[in-house]
């Protein structure tokens, strides 16, 4: 293994996803960036995640398995009709088994083009940023196992970004008055009296998102200190819907931190329907080699 440049710990959150789970971490191991630990944190599957993830590791050593540590009984909302804790324990399983000096994460039913880590590593120490976001587009199969061409990319594009103002702002724009004012005890309102017709405004503010893909930022170590993922009751930018994990973690990196960057360089292969508005219309398949 390479170790020329610090160690980056993945972690990959999973819950049944036997599938895809070989996708997204062979995405991870192929990247070109080499100094890397994956840690794949069972949410108790109860299908052939865990046999599928243990082939892997038997063959690579920096392939680790373990189990989150919170069975959550809440993860499920039957009225909702949603999973609306998303794994937050099994990523906060994960802080608990990094070394590496910065952190990212893999979801498992998706997949990372092949230099993603490396060209986020490269924005992050260029603005000597704590924590940064870049974008995706819709995963398919002739693009997965392939590489962004950055260089043709920023040659013909200006790339977009947000820098720490922009997004320290954003924070506050999106973050509710009564959360303001009730402080922690926040956590002591139910989410559906939160999000009732009536009052929900006091508890929601902006519902813009995150900018970029949320998922997999590029963040050091000393993040873990301060921030750790919180379950619905506890977020302060949850989604309207219920889940929001993702969203509220990386605003509250942004606010703790005020050093966050987002750059609007696609990078995350994700299975949605529909691909990402922002290239639409644009021939972004000529930038994946």
């Amino acid at each position: 293994m390479n170790t020329n440049k610090p160690l980056i710990s993945v972690i990959v959150p999973v819950y049944n996803c036997e599938n895809t789970i070989s996708v997204a971490i062979d995405s991870i191991l192929n990247q070109t960036y080499k100094n890397i630990e994956i840690i794949v944190v069972d949410d108790r599957s109860n299908d052939g995640t865990k046999e599928v993830v243990r082939k892997i590791a038997s063959i690579h050593n920096n392939v680790k398995l373990v189990e989150s540590e919170e069975n959550d009984p809440n993860r499920f909302d039957a009225k909702l009709n949603r999973n609306i804790n998303a794994g937050y324990s099994a990523r906060n399983t994960g802080f608990k088994y990094v070394h590496g000096e910065y952190i990212t994460f893999q979801d498992a039913d998706d997949a990372s083009l092949l230099n993603r880590i490396e060209i986020q590593y490269e924005l992050l120490k260029k603005y000597n940023a704590c924590h940064i976001t870049t974008d995706w587009i819709q995963f398919n199969e002739k693009r997965a196992g392939k590489k962004f061409d950055i260089e043709t990319f920023k040659y013909e594009n200006t790339v977009e970004m947000l820098g720490p103002e922009e997004i320290f702002d954003l924070s506050q724009k999106t973050q509710g008055v009564g959360i303001k004012i009730l402080g922690k005890y926040h956590s002591m309102v139910p989410f559906r009296i939160k999000r009732a017709r009536v009052i929900n405004k006091l508890f929601f503010g902006s519902v813009q998102p995150y900018p970029g893909i949320t998922g997999i930022p590029l963040f050091k170590k000393i993040v873990i200190k301060k921030v750790r993922f919180r379950k619905l009751t506890q977020r302060i930018w949850p989604s309207f819907m219920g889940r929001g994990v993702d969203r509220d973690f990386n605003f509250q990196v942004a606010e703790t931190f005020k050093n966050s960057y987002v750059f609007f360089i696609p990078l995350y292969l994700w299975r949605v329907k529909n691909e990402n508005p922002r290239y639409e219309g644009k021939n972004i398949d000529e930038f994946i080699i």
